[in-house]
């Protein structure tokens, strides 16, 4: 059974920092790519950051300079660090793994970040 159980969400304030973590189990992780969306109330779910199995990232235009991705094969996590915060990273952060050879999208529950001004 494949799970995604993110941890590391909560309330800070605008210029603060945050550290989300995403526990995965029931498929070979270190072939996936592992990534995070986010979606705010009201809009769509948006790409944050993905790191590939080889490594590899991309960000989100927004996020760029702030957040960084990355992830531990030996322990099947996936982190997600996020300094400088602002208002407008409030969302709910989903952890996300995509298996390329048999399409396979996994999402977890989902962890909620709220920034304050």
């Amino acid at each position: 059974q494949v799970q995604l159980v993110e941890s590391g969400g909560g309330l800070v304030q605008a210029g603060g920092s945050l550290r989300l973590s995403c526990a995965a189990s029931g498929f070979i992780f270190s072939i996936n790519t592992m990534g995070w969306y986010r979606q705010a109330p009201g809009k769509q779910r948006e790409l944050v950051a993905v790191i590939t199995s080889g490594g590899n990232t991309n960000y989100a235009d927004s996020v760029k300079g702030r957040f960084t991705i990355s992830r531990d094969n030996a322990k099947n996590t996936v982190s997600l660090q996020m300094l400088s915060l602002k208002p407008e990273d409030t969302a709910v952060y989903y952890c996300y793994s995509h298996n390329h050879r048999d399409d396979l999208h996994y999402w977890g529950q989902g962890t909620q970040v709220t920034v304050s001004s």
